[in-house]
């Protein structure tokens, strides 16, 4: 089959992770016998720089072709530390995701019995967390009226939501919580706030159409502090954009590493993958930064597009990277793998899924002998 693929590799560390979920994509094509289309667009700190813009309209054109998007990161120094600056670069990525109607964030949460080690959380707490978080995208208080006073003094954000908002949303996620372990959790402030209580409302009346899914609510302070006490009670998280923001980022934490976790952007027509781990300036142009984020993410991209056996051999792929210690120095410090060598190792994975442990382990370990 033939996709066609907008590239944003975006700023910082961007195209370095990108070009390795390019090349794994690549490998993808090969075994399984697709071809992958890309066009590279500009968004972002480099858009700025180059075209005035963070979001060009020959990127917005693009995306809005193409069959999916493969999206890096956006942010520089020089606009990070200048709050003061009129043209940012997230403004690129804000107005995308409402150009496209991205309604619906999914941020997967997995905590690698790898890497438990690194979590800041015991062992005992984190094993087994499996939780796929769905976050409302171009609603609430970051799409409100925004106000201040003329003598500066007071300031206004105002945050609504509508049934249809909430209800395609939620269909998304009672859906995903069908074909996981039927639970769904609604995050909210029902207790405080009218939106809360329009959310609930809306979600208890849909609930009746999936009559397998087991429903909870939980406020949001709660949810908070339940994230880190007993996350393996979570399965699919539902919220808005505030809270999942906050909530989603916390979560991220608990895996043990910021360099595994991937995202989707969702609607009804387009669809957008990336890292959740930023540009991350201080590792631009090492080859030291962890590609497996955004390889997770072309795995989303893939079952995105109906192509679950070929997202399982990445996700195959990462695991056996990880249980070979085939990783970047942010989850093992003394490691001598770049983020292309590691890029590497997936792509030869998937080539040779049947290979044993050991072969893998002398080929990247720079040995000759082929066992």
């Amino acid at each position: 089959m033939k996709f066609n693929i907008t590239v944003i590799p975006g700023d910082g560390i961007g195209p370095e992770v990108v070009n390795q979920a390019q090349k794994v994509l690549n490998a993808i094509g090969e075994v399984y016998d697709h071809t992958f289309l890309y066009e590279e667009v500009l968004m972002g700190a480099c858009a700025i720089d180059k075209e005035g813009t963070p979001l060009p309209e020959k990127t917005l054109a693009s995306c809005k072709k193409s069959d999916a998007i493969l999206f890096g990161a956006i942010g520089d120094p020089k606009y990070d530390n200048d709050p003061s600056a009129k043209v940012r670069p997230e403004q690129g990525l804000l107005k995308l995701r409402k150009e496209l109607a991205l309604f619906c964030n999914v941020r997967p949460v997995k905590a690698y019995d790898q890497l438990i080690k690194n979590s800041p959380l015991k062992e005992e707490i984190i094993k087994g967390t499996d939780i796929e978080i769905y976050r409302e995208l171009t609603g609430g208080i970051y799409f409100g009226i925004k106000q201040l006073s003329d003598d500066k003094q007071i300031a206004f954000d105002g945050c609504s939501y509508s049934v249809e908002e909430i209800e395609r949303i939620a269909h998304l996620a009672f859906k995903a919580a069908q074909g996981r372990s039927k639970r769904l959790t609604l995050v909210d402030k029902a207790n405080v706030l009218e939106t809360s209580r329009l959310w609930r409302k809306t979600v208890s009346e849909l609930s009746s159409q999936y009559p397998d899914v087991a429903v909870d609510t939980m406020f949001v302070d709660n949810a908070a502090m339940q994230l880190i006490l007993n996350p393996k009670q979570f399965d699919v998280v539902l919220t808005g954009n505030l809270f999942g923001d906050i909530l989603s980022d916390e979560a991220s934490v608990i895996g043990g590493s910021i360099g595994l976790l991937a995202s989707a952007s969702v609607g009804n027509e387009n669809a957008l993958f990336e890292p959740i781990h930023g540009s991350y300036p201080q590792a631009k142009g090492k080859d030291i930064a962890n590609p497996l984020a955004s390889i997770l993410s072309a795995a989303m991209l893939l079952r995105h597009l109906k192509l679950s056996k070929e997202a399982e051999a990445i996700e195959k792929a990462v695991e056996k990277s990880l249980e070979l210690g085939i990783t970047t120095e942010d989850i093992q410090s003394q490691s001598n793998f770049s983020t292309s060598k590691v890029g590497d190792f997936i792509v030869d994975y998937i080539h040779n899924q049947e290979d044993s442990n050991i072969n893998f382990k002398n080929i990247h370990m720079g040995q000759s002998t082929i066992i």
